[in-house]
């Protein structure tokens, strides 16, 4: 069923990223994609999340290994199902929503294998929310990396996005550089510049060995325990990091949003506070959106099991009044 909740007019990148404010990522580990009386996340998460002071939710999407060629790629209806639950209660609740593609892994380890679903997945949701309101944005993929190099990853987001413009000439649509939207390789991104209607984003997750220090995905970190942030110079460096990132946008005039940053739950409690702050107020200072990475399973802003906010980490992300 297509989200008809109003007109879609034309939106002005910039200004989206002013809507956009401060946001956290949801739903794209929870059982509720598989088995949706299992879920997690339920309804009045999304006004709990509105009533924190969050403006956005970038909802995390594991659809591509459900589309088979023998069905022409189409997406299983009770999949898009719960993609309208998620989205109807969001946009519902007075949440922006950036409807992002997440199967990363899948396709830096077997571009081919993939291109035809990626393509089948924008065309199909592209049409499905056509009429939706301008507060939902597309994410064409998440950290592009691998084998989905840079010629590559620019030649399929500019097909992708003409798949999308074909139902949405006015959607905004989010999109970043290779090599896991690193900041380092903006200068590797190429954008259609007549098209203005996008937002280039970002992730950050700065010095590695403190954010992701016992993380059992990482095995140069996994061991780590006990690395501290903080000093002066710390801090700095995220300044100058960021400076360059905007620096580009200055340069190209493309706005943007720190799509994900955060530091695992292994890092001591203290620093990870006043980095996450650092990080938040200095995109704010910069005119950035920001979605923090995440709101449940790890890095997490909410405890589920415990229906409670991790209050030292929201208060980090959005200071009490």
């Amino acid at each position: 069923m297509a989200i008809r909740l109003g007109a879609v007019p034309q939106a002005d990148a910039f200004d989206q990223v002013k809507r956009l404010g401060r946001g956290v990522n949801i739903i794209g580990y929870d059982p509720l994609w598989k088995k949706p009386g299992k879920a997690r996340f339920k309804d009045r998460h999304f006004a709990l999340i509105r009533e924190a002071g969050f403006q956005t939710v970038r909802i995390n999407l594991h659809a591509l290994q459900l589309e088979k060629k023998s069905d022409g790629y189409r997406l299983p209806e009770a999949w898009l199902e719960t993609l309208d639950w998620a989205l109807k209660g969001a946009l519902s609740a007075g949440l922006n929503v950036i409807l992002d593609l997440h199967n990363y892994n899948d396709v830096a380890k077997d571009p081919s294998a993939f291109k035809a679903r990626l393509m089948a997945f924008w065309k199909q949701d592209g049409e499905r929310y056509k009429d939706a309101p301008d507060a939902l944005l597309f994410e064409i993929l998440n950290e592009p990396n691998g084998k989905l190099d840079r010629p590559l990853w620019n030649a399929w987001l500019a097909e992708a996005l003409a798949a999308i413009r074909a139902t949405n000439p006015v959607r905004t649509v989010v999109v970043g550089p290779p090599e896991w939207n690193g900041f380092r390789y903006l200068d590797q991104l190429v954008l259609p510049e007549a098209d203005r209607n996008l937002i280039v984003t970002v992730h950050y997750y700065e010095p590695f060995p403190f954010t992701h220090q016992g993380a059992p995905w990482s095995p140069e970190t996994v061991k780590l325990k006990g690395v501290t942030w903080g000093t002066p110079g710390q801090r700095a460096q995220i300044e100058a990091d960021f400076a360059v990132v905007q620096a580009w946008s200055e340069k190209h005039r493309r706005p943007i949003l720190l799509g994900e940053f955060g530091a695992f739950e292994k890092a001591p409690l203290e620093s990870r506070v006043l980095w996450t702050a650092h990080v938040a107020r200095t995109a704010e200072a910069l005119g950035w959106a920001w979605t923090y990475w995440q709101f449940d399973s790890d890095f997490i802003v909410y405890d589920i099991d415990r229906d409670r906010w991790v209050e030292p980490i929201l208060r980090a992300l959005v200071p009490a009044k």
